[in-house]
């Protein structure tokens, strides 16, 4: 084999390798990407988040609706204290859920959530939402859960949105690992290999024990 053949072959070796590894990067890379794709255009009904409300109050009212699930897996009671509120846009509201632990071992919680209609979820915002954390009730515990949010008022510029007049906030619980769990999940990781747990967060809880 000639030098010119080796030097050819060598640098498609570096090219399949370096072909590899971008794929490897880009797959890593996914689902941190598509969390952000959603966060930025509320796709899929995926709301927002805000430090405060504008300050600036349209006339604009709408009417939104709360709902709650929990996983099968997860024996616990959740529902909204309240079914729906009529807001007007910018200003800033506040909605409760309620959670009790219906088992007799300490569980904890973490929640998926969006609203429907998926195209509103860019233009609904949450100030402090318990959904930020995890959430770990003992034994029979209940507590009332509150999340505080405003519906941004450039939503009345979107002719897209002129035929919004409900808005539904949904959330759903499921089981997550307590810290006993996770310790064994993580031994048991290091020896297969496998990732366990969940991410960092980095937003804090607005959870309000009830008596």
């Amino acid at each position: 084999m000639g030098p010119h053949r080796r030097r050819r072959n060598t640098l498609v070796v570096v090219g399949l390798v370096a072909v590899v590894v971008g794929m490897a990067g880009l797959s890593f890379a996914a689902v941190p990407l598509y969390r952000l794709f959603c966060q930025v255009t509320g796709f899929g009904g995926t709301t927002q988040s805000a430090l405060a409300a504008p300050g600036a109050v349209g006339e604009r009212v709408i009417t939104v609706q709360f709902n709650a699930d929990v996983s099968p897996a997860l024996p616990w009671r959740f529902q909204p204290v309240q079914r729906q509120v009529k807001v007007r846009v910018g200003a800033r509201s506040l909605a409760r859920y309620r959670a009790e632990n219906l088992s007799d071992t300490p569980l904890t919680g973490v929640t998926t959530f969006n609203v429907t209609p998926y195209k509103a979820g860019v233009y609904f915002k949450k100030i402090e939402c318990f959904c930020f954390t995890e959430q770990s009730l003992a034994p029979g515990e209940s507590v009332e859960m509150p999340v505080t949010f405003f519906i941004d008022p450039e939503i009345v510029n979107d002719r897209n949105l002129d035929d919004v007049t409900i808005i539904t906030l949904s959330y759903t619980f499921f089981r997550a690992k307590n810290a006993g769990e996770r310790r064994a999940a993580s031994e048991g990781a290091g020896e297969t290999g496998r990732q366990v747990g969940y991410g960092d967060v980095n937003e804090r809880s607005g959870t309000v024990r009830a008596n």
